[in-house]
């Protein structure tokens, strides 16, 4: 199976299987999650290669596991919220059975995509948390525009910003498409690309109505991906 690939059984949606790379517990280090008690299931498989990824790991290989498998370890965790990661999950049909079967269980779920795949079949009451790809990331002309025309209030928008071009360019996209006043607009700087402090002193000086964020996972357990 190449890294692009995945089981025909994903893919048409003939089982209930998802390819999972691991699913551990950790605090959420992004996002207006961060800092929460977080257990996460991270799918394999990705389609998009940005050049600053920190989970190539994920882009092959995995377990492919039933639905009810992965909620199992879930529960095992005991943590009431959940994030569906990657790769990229969508590119995984079963993943909104996943999502949907989370929810009836209770439980909080985000989903973090890349914001490259529709996003619009993804149960409403997980929150989105979509990537808009900058110039700098290597796939900005990946974006799929109507992710972004359909944000719900407790979705979520972020930026990884690689320089000035790249931030002079977000910044026209949550002006544009008023991206504040429809869900929490988040600014990151890219590791050893972008220094935080240059970023922080950018946004206030704008007085940009974003988040800054940093990656608490990275200041806590250095670049390991996940904890």
């Amino acid at each position: 199976m190449n890294a692009l690939s995945l089981p025909s059984q994903i893919e048409t949606g003939r089982a209930s299987l998802v390819r999972i790379t691991e699913v551990f517990l950790s605090l959420q280090g992004e996002s207006t999650r961060s800092g929460v008690l977080t257990t996460f299931v991270r799918l394999t498989g990705c389609p998009l290669r940005c050049q600053y990824c920190d989970t190539s790991y994920a882009f092959s290989g995995g377990s492919l596991v039933s639905v009810d498998s992965v909620l199992n370890q879930v529960a095992g965790f005991g943590a009431r919220t959940v994030c569906v990661t990657g790769g990229e999950p969508l590119a995984q049909r079963s993943v909104l059975e996943l999502l949907v079967k989370l929810c009836d269980s209770g439980y909080s779920v985000s989903l973090e995509t890349s914001g490259a795949l529709d996003a619009s079949q993804v149960d409403p009451r997980v929150s989105r948390i979509l990537d808009m790809k900058t110039p700098g990331s290597g796939e900005g002309h990946r974006n799929f525009m109507p992710n972004f025309e359909g944000l719900r209030p407790h979705d979520e928008v972020k930026f990884v910003i690689c320089d000035r071009e790249d931030y002079d360019w977000s910044v026209s996209q949550v002006r544009q498409l008023e991206l504040d006043r429809r869900c929490a607009v988040l600014f990151s700087p890219s590791q050893q690309q972008l220094e935080a402090v240059t970023l922080a002193d950018w946004i206030v000086a704008d007085r940009l109505p974003v988040r800054f964020q940093l990656q608490m996972h990275k200041v806590l357990w250095g670049n390991a991906a996940g904890r």
